[in-house]
């Protein structure tokens, strides 16, 4: 799937899950470091779990982050049943 971010410097991030599992997140554009070290770490996790610990980050002053962009990725996923 990919979801298209608001907010953040990340432009959009494709995300690839199995069931409740993510299998694979790219973010594009944003902190290249800081967002391939998020797709690693949440690699095999479940989708709650990463929603639950990245929900509600924040950058700087910015009400959202790609971490959150994340997890609002993720809920949609959820949500609308696209895993």
């Amino acid at each position: 799937m990919r979801y298209y971010t608001k907010g953040v410097c990340t432009r959009y991030i494709d995300i690839e899950t199995d069931g409740d599992i993510i299998t694979g997140v790219d973010f594009h554009g944003g902190c290249s470091g800081n967002t391939q070290g998020i797709a690693k770490l949440v690699k095999g996790m479940k989708i709650d779990d990463v929603i639950n610990r990245l929900r509600g980050t924040r950058c700087g002053f910015k009400s959202t982050s790609c971490p959150d962009q994340l997890a609002q990725a993720l809920e949609k996923i959820k949500n609308d049943g696209n895993n």
